[in-house]
C-alpha cells in the first residue's frame, strides 16, 4: 500500500538555518534506507521537498501507517517536523475499482 508522508517544519528548524536539523537531514536518506528493514516498509518510492514551503513529501510502499510512524521517529523526521501520514492510491487503480463496480 502507498502512503504519503507530509513533513512540515518551521523556518527556525529548517536544515538551512539549524545545525542540529542539518545533521539529521544530511543522513536522512541513508538512515531511512537502513531503518525500513526493521518494519514492513517495502521501499521508498520517492522523496520530494519544497524548500521554501519547508515541506517534505515522501511516498512509501508499506503495510501499516504505524510502521511509518516508528520510522519517522527513528530517523529523526519527527524531531524537526510535524508529520502527517496519508494512505494513497494510484489514479489508475482507483479507476479500475470504479470500472469493476459497473
Amino acid at each position: 500500500m502507498l502512503f504519503g508522508v507530509f513533513a512540515t517544519h518551521s523556518p527556525e528548524s529548517c536544515p538551512i538555518n539549524n545545525e542540529k536539523s542539518k545533521k539529521i537531514f544530511m543522513k536522512l536518506e541513508e538512515n531511512m534506507e537502513r531503518e525500513i528493514k526493521k518494519y514492513n516498509i517495502n521501499k521508498i518510492v520517492e522523496f520530494y521537498m519544497s524548500v521554501l514551503e519547508h515541506e517534505w513529501i515522501i511516498i512509501l510502499d508499506a503495510v501499516h501507517a504505524h510502521d511509518i510512524e516508528k520510522l519517522c521517529i527513528d530517523v529523526g523526521i519527527s524531531a524537526l517536523s510535524t508529520v502527517k501520514i496519508v494512505p494513497m492510491n494510484l489514479y489508475k487503480d482507483t479507476l479500475k475499482k470504479f470500472e469493476a463496480e459497473q
